[in-house]
């Protein structure tokens, strides 16, 4: 039947009496409703006249046709509320673009609806022993505050109170718990239903619709829709229909490796922690997902690992851990070491000592791993253990082994072993610096104590600082500060050996101490840097330390020593301690220990600690303890997310610029990760509004923190930024892109940052630099074609003597970066397993604070992540075997290492010669020839000699210059040769994908995808992520092969002192080495890189025999950095000398 072209005679049907007259029409009418809906428009108080009529039989087919006339007026509520009538004609399976739109609006108004109805849960036992916040804030209430806030002075008055920082959003609305589905804020988009037919209606259709994905086994949308619409009961109807489904098609369950109520389970887990903005929900979800993985017989472990860590909860860790202890399997017992490695890199310091408090200790309290000089630090921590029952000999040694996992010593000394044996520092791109930047200017000393430090951070390689003592020397005040600091770094995890590594600095506990007060409060930085997040055998010395100091600067490196260390362990008493010396007002040190009171209560949300910095940011009048004191506040405010807001709000309506950057710093950690719109639309806000230079910086800057784990976004979010004719919104913009695409070697944000190295303001210049390196960290060239020229250029910026300090200075930072951690590192803000890395992220928001203060740059090492698959089998032992990367060795291959020129002595430069000289010349030549054809004389050597004689110096530069262009010409040919014999076995290479890669060796995360384990001894017990991986093994009873631990080896010498000379055995085996290499190189066996240690060991040999020419022994020359410094705070100044008198002759006349 032909369709029809006009509706105006169906129409008049809907005025007749007949009823079945009346249902053809509608029928008619709904079958050609995308034809004729202009003119049935016309109609529709007839058509709902008849929906209305409870007599007429037809009203859902009426509702169907009204809905599909509203569609198409775009009407969309009044469409979907219609077709809700409408019932089972509405058809859910129909491929049309009608039933897709009311279907999508249908689910829209679902969610709405459901998450309206969603009551919050109570609050976690961690939040009950919490005081509220009871701070005055002086500005976050009422309209008159908003008058007088200084962030938008002008516009304030003329908005409304709902300005944009408060403004609803519409996208994403349901996942941010600040924008529920309120009438204002979803009006435009969701219906307000309050018919209790059309809720039924629509609760009908969200179920046929769920009841059809569950038949088609697409359960993932449903949990989407289930998550978003805040129905946990519908989320845990689903995963249980998919654990039955699986048990009826057990054979497809038994062929992959999980099941689908696993993988949705991970599914949950994925879009919890990626996806849900709020905090509340997140742990609803978590709470669930752990109680269902409980209910299977064999769960997903690491799943529960991943919810335990959020949710704080210890005793279900703990457990867990005795539970696979307890099956005495060696499978269950290394996926408990792997679980027990997971939970030490996730969770707090807090966390994990309440988990280790609730674990048997596996044997008598007095079996410690054995701590040299460090020794008696542990006992507290045993007298704590109580005594347990008697387990068998295996259960006691896989507890001692959880235990020396959760304390940290393990994954620190085989994180500490593989930078050791894998360091591919490039000393000669440190030397290039070192020459280039001018050690007695202090900041160019402390931009070469940076790199140095950051290039070996936890190495333990302090070979730079001990071969350039002279240049060490030259450190003073605040610069030998940094550089003992600097040790800290190097020898970040070498736990047992720092003590004796920084006895020569280390303040002397009787109180009579010798030597720099500036190295005694380095040391104690360097001490905290040490023991980094790992305080157990630490804390009790710096606590000892920092209150027996009477020197300012001696607190002030005890204070940060203690807040690094103590990382968010909550220790009350330590806060106290910090509390007494920030009341006593001083500048220097009132800095540092606001700070340290903030990385002690770190992600607590304490808030009488907050009470008490806010109350005292106030009452002080000096801006660094200000400053000190907001930057402590952010910290305590981490990860607390919606937790957070009032504090927040309080802090941005502040008057003073200080406590509103803080305000801004509190959002970036509130929110760090989330990608939070609410926590992003402020700090726009503010980066265009604010009065304050560093409060707009810092909120650009913030965004980095809050959307790293969406790296892509942030170049588009920053690009108008990037060009604002503000240099400090500039720099920020160019740092946010460093934080969060770090080590992603992402091409856009590289686009944005290479014009910004031209920019004309030289500390954005300085932040391009440094940004460039976070992003280029671990990259060469086949995986990112650019890093050669960046490179490049930072080599180029530190040599030129036409750049400015500032710019230089980030240079130099950056080439230390790009290499970290002696090119085994990269800078992760998040865990392998995909949790916020807190020391990372924190170190990061410090090292940003270097704007004000140069010793926080060291904060930077801790977001240094050591890139790596360390496979250890049940034991713990290193098992010696390898494993396959399925992509091209130069893909992930280390960056080639800098060629060092030869260095030449001074070229001899040819005498100019005047062109009457040169004519004089060519004539006397031209005599003697014509002299010696006419001459009948042999011997023509005497002649020879004299018409040689005059041009003898040029002809020595000539013949100079010939000779070393042969040198070049022979250099030339033999890497011609070299490439040319080299060309196709490399192409060879490149062209063979697969190789084999040993245990323990440098695996970047872009390159876990391509891992795999080949069919033999030694198979994971999880996917790779990185790090430590437990491995099954398939044949305990044979032999093993270990790879011998290089570090047990090395005996750890106490750290370089400043002009001590070497001793002779050392020159000794330099001459040697020397020796050796030259013998190498002269058989032309010696590649470059020979050539470079050869010059390397002259340079040394000759500073060596200087220094002992001058008669410094290593006890005459104790210490430059130890040295009391020549021009104290407390010294004479030198007198001035008297005006230069002039005298004339005619005053002697007179």
């Amino acid at each position: 039947m032909p369709g029809l072209v006009t509706a105006t005679g169906v129409l008049a049907f809907l005025a007749d009496e007949e009823t079945e007259l009346k249902i053809f029409a509608l029928r008619t009418l709904n079958d050609d409703i995308d034809t004729v809906w202009t003119e049935v428009a016309g109609a529709l108080s007839q058509i709902e006249a008849l929906y209305e009529d409870e007599s007429f039989p037809e009203r859902q087919l009426a509702a169907l046709v009204l809905a599909k006339v509203y569609f198409h007026l775009q009407a969309y509520n009044e469409s979907m509320t219609f077709a809700l009538a409408a019932g089972p004609l509405f058809k859910l399976d129909e491929p049309g673009e009608f039933e897709e739109t009311i279907i999508s609006k249908c689910i829209d108004q679902y969610i709405a609806a459901s998450s309206q109805r969603h009551a919050p849960p109570k609050q976690s036992k961690n939040d009950i022993s919490l005081p509220a916040l009871s701070i005055p804030f002086g500005g976050s209430g009422g309209e008159g505050a908003a008058l007088i806030s200084p962030t938008t002075p002008f516009s304030q008055s003329t908005l409304p109170s709902k300005s944009l920082l408060s403004r609803a959003s519409t996208d994403n609305t349901i996942l941010d718990p600040t924008f529920q589905p309120t009438k204002e804020g979803r009006s435009a988009s969701v219906a307000q239903i309050t018919d209790l037919s059309t809720q039924n209606a629509l609760q009908g259709v969200i179920e046929r619709l769920f009841e059809t994905c569950l038949n088609e086994g697409k359960y993932r949308q449903v949990v989407g829709i289930a998550v978003e619409a805040k129905n946990l009961d519908v989320l845990r109807r689903v995963i249980k229909r998919a654990s039955e489904d699986a048990k009826r098609s057990k054979n497809k369950a038994q062929e992959s490796g999980q099941g689908p109520a696993e993988e949705l389970m991970d599914y949950a887990l994925s879009i919890c922690m990626d996806v849900v903005q709020e905090r509340s929900l997140r742990t609803e979800i978590l709470r669930l997902v752990l109680d269902l993985l409980n209910d299977i017989p064999n769960p997903d472990y690491f799943a529960i690992a991943k919810c335990v860590v959020y949710l704080d909860s210890d005793e279900e860790a703990s457990t867990m851990l005795r539970q696979l202890i307890a099956k005495g399997d060696q499978n269950t017992t290394a996926i408990a070491y792997q679980i027990a490695f997971d939970l030490y890199d996730n969770g707090t310091q807090e966390f994990l000592a309440k988990v280790l408090k609730s674990l048997p200790s596996g044997e008598s309290p007095k079996k410690p791993e054995p701590q040299g000089e460090d020794a008696t630090e542990n006992e507290p921590l045993l007298e704590a253990e109580e005594a347990e029952e008697e387990l068998p000999e295996e259960a006691a040694k896989a507890f001692r082994n959880i235990r020396s996992i959760l304390d940290g010593s393990k994954a620190i000394k085989l994180n500490l072993e593989f930078l050791y044996r894998n360091n591919r520092t490039d000393l000669s791109i440190l030397n290039k610096v070192r020459d280039s930047l001018e050690g007695r200017n202090s900041i160019f000393h402390t931009a070469v104590t940076f790199c140095n430090a950051f290039m070996n951070a936890g190495t333990t390689h302090d070979k730079f600082f001990r071969d350039n003592l002279e240049w060490l020397g030259k450190a003073v005040n605040w610069s030998k500060f940094t550089a003992t600091a600097a040790l800290g770094v190097i020898h970040r995890g070498n736990l047992t050996q720092s003590r004796k590594l920084l006895e020569p600095y280390l303040p002397r506990q009787g109180g009579v101490s010798s030597g720099s007060i500036f190295s005694q409060g380095g040391a104690l930085y360097a001490y905290g840097l040490i023991h980094a997040n790992h305080g157990a055998d630490a804390l009790d010395y710096l606590r000892t330390m920092f209150n027996a100091a009477d020197e300012e600067v001696i607190q002030h490196g005890g204070a940060l020593g203690l807040g690094i260390a103590g990382m968010a362990t909550g220790d009350a008493q330590i806060y106290d301690d910090l509390t007494k010396v920030l009341f006593a007002d001083s500048a220097l040190n009132g800095e540092a220990v606001g700070l340290a009171m903030g990385l002690i209560m770190l992600g607590t949300g304490n808030a009488k600690a907050l009470e008490t910095m806010f109350t005292y940011a106030h009452e002080t009048t000096h801006e660094k303890i200000v400053r000190g004191c907001a930057i402590g506040m952010a910290l305590i405010m981490f990860g607390r997310q919606e937790g957070a807001d009032v504090m927040i709000e309080g802090l941005l309506n502040d008057p003073d610029p200080a406590l509103r950057y803080g305000g801004i710093l509190t959002v970036a950690l509130a929110y760090c990760g989330t990608g939070s719109n609410k926590a992003i639309r402020k700090l726009l806000h503010f980066a265009v509004s604010d009065v304050n230079d560093d409060v707009r910086r810092i909120a650009v800057m913030s965004l980095g923190f809050i959307l790293f784990r969406k790296p892509g976004s942030v170049p588009r979010m920053v690009e108008l930024l990037a060009e604002s004719y503000n240099p400090h919104v500039r720099y920020g913009s160019a740092m946010a892109l460093g934080i969060s695409c770090a080590g992603t070697g992402l091409d856009e944000a590289i686009d944005l940052l290479e014009p910004m190295m031209k920019d004309p303001t030289d500390f954005v210049r300085q932040g391009a630099l440094i940004a460039l390196a976070m992003i280029m960290v671990q990259q060469n060239e086949v995986m990112n074609p650019k890093v050669a020229a960046i490179r490049k250029t930072l080599k180029k910026v530190v040599g030129d003597r036409h750049e400015d300090a500032m710019t230089k200075f980030g240079a130099s930072l950056a080439l230390g970066i790009i290499d970290a951690g002696g090119r085994n590192c990269t800078i992760g803000l998040q865990t392998q397993t995909g949790n916020l890395n807190m020391p990372g992220i924190v170190g990061m928001a410090v090292f940003t604070q270097y704007w004000y203060w140069f010793p926080f740059t060291h904060f930077l090492s801790l977001s240094f992540v050591p890139t790596s698959i360390i496979g250890l089998d049940h034991d713990l032992d290193i098992p010696s075997f390898k494993f396959h990367c399925a992509t091209r060795p130069s893909l992930f291959d280390y960056p080639p290492e800098q060629e060092v020129k030869v260095e030449e002595g001074p070229a001899l430069v040819s005498t100019a010669i005047l062109s009457t000289t040169a004519q004089a010349k060519r004539r006397a030549q031209k005599k003697e020839r014509a002299q010696r054809r006419e001459s009948m004389d042999i011997d023509s050597t005497p002649v020879a000699k004299a018409s040689l004689q005059p041009a003898a110096d040029k002809m020595d530069v000539d013949d100079d210059k010939k000779a070393k262009t042969d040198d070049a010409k022979d250099k030339k040919e033999g890497e011609a040769v070299t490439e040319k014999e080299s060309t196709p076995e490399t192409k060879k290479k490149a062209e063979k994908v697969g190789y084999e890669i040993e245990n323990m060796s440098r695996v970047l995360p872009g390159q876990l995808k391509y891992i795999n384990f080949p069919a033999g001894r030694y198979q994971p017990v999880k996917k790779p992520t990185g790090g430590v991986l437990l491995l099954h093994d398939t044949q305990p009873a044979g032999p093993k092969v270990l790879i011998e631990e290089k570090l047990k080896k090395v005996t750890t010498e106490r750290a370089p002192v400043a002009g001590a000379a070497s001793t002779p055995r050392q020159q000794l085996t330099a001459n040697s080495a020397a020796q050796n290499l030259l013998s190498q190189v002269q058989r032309g066996g010696g590649n470059m890189r020979d050539i470079n240690e050869l010059l390397q060991l002259a340079q040394r040999s000759s500073a060596a025999q200087a220094a002992a020419a001058s008669g410094s022994g290593a006890a005459a020359a104790a210490g430059v950095l130890t040295a009391i410094d020549e021009d104290g705070e407390g010294d004479e100044e030198a007198p001035t000398p008297k005006d230069f008198e002039y005298f004339t002759d005619a005053e002697d006349d007179e």
